[in-house]
C-alpha cells in the first residue's frame, strides 16, 4: 500500500460528524485534506480550483445523488472511493468498478482504501 503522507484527499460528505472523523483521520495520516464539502454544487466549484490526487465521495448527500462529481473525479482521472449506507449495492453500473465503503466504517479500512487506489 502507498502512503498518504503529503497527498491532498477531497472529502465530499454532508453528515457533519462523519465529515469531522474523516478529516481527523486522514489529517492524522498525512493527509492535505480538501473540505470537507456538503453538497454536488461545493465539490464541483472545489475541482474546478483544485485537483485532488484522491477523493471519498458520499454518494448520497442530504438526498441529492452525487453521480455528477464521481463523473467529474473519473474524467479528471481522479482515484476515489465511494463511502455509502447502501454498499456496492447502490452504485450506479456505471461506477460497478469503484471502490466502495460501506458505512459505517473504521477509520483504519477508510486509510486503507485510499492507501490501495493508484495515485493520480
Amino acid at each position: 500500500m502507498a502512503s498518504l503522507t503529503g497527498r491532498r484527499v477531497l472529502v465530499v460528505e454532508d453528515e457533519t460528524l462523519v465529515a469531522m472523523l474523516v478529516e481527523d483521520t486522514l489529517a492524522d495520516a498525512g493527509v492535505v485534506v480538501l473540505g470537507p464539502v456538503a453538497t454536488v454544487a461545493e465539490a464541483l466549484a472545489m475541482l474546478e480550483r483544485d485537483r485532488p490526487d484522491l477523493a471519498v465521495l458520499d454518494l448520497n448527500l442530504a438526498g441529492e445523488t452525487s453521480e455528477p462529481v464521481a463523473d467529474a473525479l473519473i474524467r479528471l482521472e481522479v482515484p476515489f472511493v465511494v463511502a455509502s449506507g447502501y454498499g456496492a449495492a447502490g452504485l450506479p453500473q456505471r461506477l460497478a468498478g469503484i471502490p466502495v465503503l460501506a458505512k459505517p466504517y473504521a477509520p483504519e479500512d477508510l486509510t486503507a482504501a485510499l492507501a490501495r487506489l493508484p495515485v493520480a
